[in-house]
């Protein structure tokens, strides 16, 4: 994936079932027509026949190994890239690597338990199909056709472990579609096998994007034997209340164990105090398919639904779901998804979902103490990254559709303050007008996942923020983050999130000329067009921080604490300062909360590490960042700017 693009794709891209009060109720599709996105007659048949030499092979019935390969990538092969949970090719055969742990969901670099987060066997399927077919590792990830024959492998072994044979009754292989889930539950397992045999019930038909034209013929006489999951001797799934607002119709259904750690939030000492707001990139189904697959590494406590603002929960609010791609965030967060496309997202972000959204978040922000402002309800293009590379990797998701304005008035927690020129060295909330703040953003085929966009291309659309420029002229060059560009301009791209501020976001003025504002940011003046103060309100009531001596601040993206503070036996976490990132001396940045202890949690035996030092949230470029308050010092701002009034 382009670095500055970096959007997660979900492994399943297409899911049939609805939802049911149990989990994942399978419903057949209908085939597709043959006027696909290839076109008639332009498509090739090579995958379809790679599909049936390998279940010749390994002697798997081909419906079945055509309904799992189906439900794992849609029959796409990503060349030699993986899903952002360590898959590759059309099955989906996961090879995850501590790499993939410390920048993915999980955001986990620094962690001493790193390369145990990353050793669950079933994030290692390729593995075990390279030993099985004498294929290489790179074989498996590369080329279609070896993937397949290590999928069918994979599957034709368990179903002996299930069966003691090779059936040709479809039925029959319902067990071992299960056992291929690598779920070590039977609610987990159970979901994943009723969505295939529901593929091969309805059929499914489709054009890959690299032109390969694959069919699978509905059998819908096909009754699987789901007795056959007993003989999986998985764990029964404790029963897991939803919980949700009496308004919000809300079901429960597993995500992966792979994509989150058991804890006791915050009994346990580890605080709620952010709630994350995030879009699948995918519709609900396929979300909530794609979330409960057990190889997947990623996961979230809640999915919203577009149409009406149903809700699936996935994971408990006491447990840290790998989520927010940093785990010092993951700790302390809640996140929720949302059906839809950034690129697209004020055709996805409807009134409905808003609405359940605000029930929802007022009733965790009312359970955990959460308070209801733009610093502890962020989109997860506002989380900090924990490393450089970790910033780089960071998603952009909700985008510059979700419009902040409007959901914090649902939330009765409106942006508040004065509209009119701010002078130097007060803080402003940055606050353009949705409905008339009209930006150009260009959008690329790379950061529209439906395949609706197939050339880069400029829109004009109502946005959440404003762009950031190197002087007060708009002609003159972006700012480009350094995360992002190194010492480079920044882009008008529709993913490059360096450029801009955010409706919500409060900022120091550092000065003032004519139409224009500047702010400090990202260690770096930048201006923004605020004709009479019309993209900004006043802001007061909130703390700054600045460097306490000469030399530039130290700027973090997690809060572990020092090595020597961690118990005998458990192995430290360790973190160091994000490369290009300081707070200047004469720089001030606002401080989204109270300086909090630095702390650390291992799942492996429940317990919470807190140290002795201290850091702040700092609102410090499009994200946040961390500094240690023994670095700075803070500054309250608790009055009016009306008058020209100084802090104090």
């Amino acid at each position: 994936m382009h670095k500055k693009r970096t959007r997660r794709r979900l492994s399943v891209a297409i899911a049939v079932g609805t939802l049911a009060a149990g989990g994942l109720a399978a419903l057949p599709i209908t085939a597709l027509a043959d006027t696909t996105s290839g076109g008639s007659g332009t498509a090739d048949a090579a995958r379809q026949q790679e599909f049936a030499s390998a279940a010749a092979e390994y002697h798997v019935p081909p419906s079945v190994l055509l309904g799992l390969a189906y439900q794992e990538s849609a029959w796409e092969s990503h060349g030699a890239r993986a899903s952002s949970d360590g898959g590759y090719g059309p099955l989906h055969l996961t090879d995850v690597t501590p790499a993939m742990m410390a920048v993915g969901g999980a955001g986990a670099a620094g962690r001493s338990d790193l390369a145990s987060m990353a050793a669950n066997p079933a994030l290692h399927t390729l593995r075990a199909a390279a030993t099985l077919t004498g294929l290489s590792a790179e074989a498996l990830r590369t080329d279609p056709a070896a993937n397949i024959r290590g999928g069918a492998a994979l599957l034709a072994s368990y179903e002996k472990e299930v069966t003691g044979g090779a059936p040709t009754d479809p039925a029959q292989w319902y067990g071992a579609v299960a056992r291929y889930s690598q779920s070590p539950q039977q609610r987990g397992a159970a979901g994943f096998a009723d969505r295939v045999f529901g593929t091969i019930r309805g059929g499914a038909a489709t054009d890959t994007e690299d032109g390969q034209r694959v069919r699978l013929t509905a059998s819908p006489a096909v009754r699987p034997a789901t007795a056959q999951l007993g003989r999986l001797h998985l764990k029964a799934s404790a029963a897991t209340d939803t919980e949700c607002p009496p308004a919000v119709q809300c079901t429960f259904v597993a995500g992966s164990p792979a994509g989150l750690q058991v804890s006791d939030r915050p009994a346990n000492g580890l605080k709620i105090d952010t709630i994350v707001i995030h879009d699948l990139e995918s519709s609900y189904d396929a979300g909530v398919a794609g979330l409960a697959n057990p190889t997947n590494g990623v996961s979230t406590h809640y999915v919203m639904r577009s149409s009406d603002g149903a809700v699936t929960q996935m994971v408990p609010t006491k447990d840290i779901a790998f989520q927010a791609g940093d785990y010092s965030t993951n700790l302390h967060s809640i996140g929720i998804e949302h059906e839809g496309y950034a690129v697209q997202g004020a055709t996805w972000y409807t009134e409905a979902q808003y609405e359940a959204t605000a029930d929802l978040v007022t009733y965790l922000a009312h359970r955990f103490g959460i308070p209801l402002d733009r610093q502890h309800i962020l989109g997860h293009d506002n989380v900090a990254g924990p490393s450089l590379s970790g910033v780089r990797a960071q998603h952009w998701d909700p985008g510059p559709s979700w419009d902040w304005d409007h959901f914090m008035r649902l939330l009765n927690a409106p942006l508040s303050g004065l509209r009119g020129t701010s002078p130097v060295g007060s803080v402003v909330t940055i606050d353009p007008a949705f409905d008339t703040n009209v930006q150009t953003v260009q959008v690329c085929p790379i950061d529209d996942p439906t395949g609706a966009t197939t050339a880069c291309t400029d829109r004009q659309q109502e946005s959440n923020f404003v762009y950031l420029r190197t002087a007060p002229d708009a002609s003159a060059p972006l700012f480009g983050d350094q995360a992002i560009h190194g010492t480079g301009p920044g882009t008008d791209e529709i993913s490059d999130w360096g450029s801009t501020a955010v409706a919500g976001q409060q900022f120091v003025v550092a000065d003032q000329q004519g139409d224009w504002t500047a702010i400090w940011y990202s260690g770096a003046e930048v201006w923004f067009f605020n004709p009479g103060g019309q993209n900004t309100k006043q802001a007061y009531g909130v703390q700054t921080v600045s460097a306490a001596g000469t030399a530039p601040v130290a700027v973090y993206g997690s809060s572990y604490p020092d090595a020597a503070e961690y118990p005998a036996g458990l192995g430290a976490s360790t973190q160091a300062p994000i490369s290009g990132y300081t707070v200047p001396p004469g720089q001030a940045y606002v401080a989204t909360q109270p300086p909090f202890a630095t702390v650390d949690y291992f799942k492996s035996s429940g317990t919470v590490v807190t140290g002795a030092k201290t850091m702040y949230t700092i609102q410090f470029n499009h994200r946040v960042a961390l500094v240690y308050s023994g670095d700075v010092t803070a500054t309250p701002v608790t009055r009016h700017w009306e008058d020209g009034g100084a802090a104090h």
